[in-house]
């Protein structure tokens, strides 16, 4: 018997722009299949800006709809896509192959298999996985221009293939919301876009932002919180969607080298660094790589800190993150600083 759980990513807002000298604004929202919310201390026109901006990008990006360039790049396998969707797909094929094949936007026909994309929730057959597993590979997503002006951008993908940019999207929606603020002159808001938060500047009291992390087993509820200015915060988690089978668990989170759901002892990965996208990404590959390959990877490259739950309910932070973290009252959660 399956037993169907679904849980959209959460981190929570402790603080909003209370004590503001100026007018708040917020608009709260469904898109990229989550809930939004964005409150910006500022005016109501550039809090409209901000969520039209990111429903144009869901119309761009949203692999399941079939007007969007990613969907008709899925069907017909070569389209001339927007800039912006091109501008997207250059930088995830960069961070693809940065992130050593943890991260791989072409695992999408396997997320569909598992059922995660119908929500028709099945345990494939082997023979089905390694039949798709054969058509992974972020290196058959070819991306050229035409000199003109302005240029002419195409977009192709392998006959069996079909592309997802879920592990990216919100990431890259909070930078061009940003920019929309920035270019509004507004300087201090926060924009909860379903498990991907952006701070931006700080309080107008002047204090940094304070966000909090779900608890997996309670998602109303949160185990701590970060505190942050002008960086996004991202968290990925197998609480978020999942479904359980002869007392087995399978979250959503596919292994692009196995084809199957991560299984490593990480419950939950946040990361924190001064760019959405970047924190998006990560916090999806350093998931799927397991503590041990995140904290060599941090070590290597560095530019960011994550916070790791695994599920002995141990966390393990890297040092930056450790300084800005507390746990929340009622919990006491061992914590391993990564130096």
């Amino acid at each position: 018997m399956k037993k169907l759980l679904t849980f959209l990513s959460c981190l929570l807002l402790l603080s909003g722009c209370a004590y503001a000298p100026a007018q708040t604004a917020r608009e709260s929202f469904e898109c990229m299949d989550t809930f939004m919310n964005v409150e910006i201390c500022g005016g109501e026109e550039t809090a409209a800006a901000v969520r039209a901006e990111i429903e144009r990008l869901d119309g761009l990006l949203s692999a399941s709809a079939e007007d969007s360039d990613i969907g008709r790049l899925n069907r017909a396998k070569s389209v001339t896509p927007d800039r912006t969707t091109y501008e997207l797909l250059e930088k995830s094929l960069g961070a693809c192959a940065e992130l050593e094949g943890y991260l791989d936007i072409s695992v999408y026909p396997l997320v569909e298999e598992w059922g995660f994309i119908g929500r028709d929730y099945r345990v494939p057959g082997q023979a089905s996985i390694d039949r798709l597993l054969q058509s992974v590979s972020y290196q058959g997503v070819r991306l050229s221009a035409r000199e003109s002006e302005p240029p002419i951008l195409y977009a192709e993908i392998g006959e069996n293939m079909k592309i997802g940019l879920g592990a990216v999207a919100k990431g890259f929606a909070a930078d061009r919301a940003r920019s929309v603020m920035e270019a509004d002159g507004v300087t201090s808001g926060i924009l909860n876009l379903g498990g991907t938060v952006a701070a931006v500047g700080k309080k107008p009291s002047g204090a940094a932002w304070r966000v909090g992390i779900c608890d997996p087993e309670n998602t109303a509820n949160y185990f701590g919180a970060v505190e942050a200015s002008d960086q996004v915060i991202a968290t990925s988690g197998s609480y978020e969607r999942y479904f359980e089978e002869n007392g087995r668990r399978y979250c959503h989170i596919i292994d692009p080298k196995t084809g199957y759901p991560v299984d490593n002892g990480t419950v939950s990965v946040t990361v924190i660094s001064d760019s959405g996208f970047q924190s998006d990404a990560l916090s999806t590959a350093l998931f799927v790589m397991g503590r041990e390959n995140a904290e060599r990877y941090w070590k290597d490259k560095g530019g960011f800190e994550f916070i790791l739950l695994d599920d002995n309910e141990e966390l393990w932070l890297t040092k930056g993150a450790a300084e800005r973290f507390r746990l929340a009252d009622g919990y006491d959660f061992p914590i391993h600083t990564i130096e």
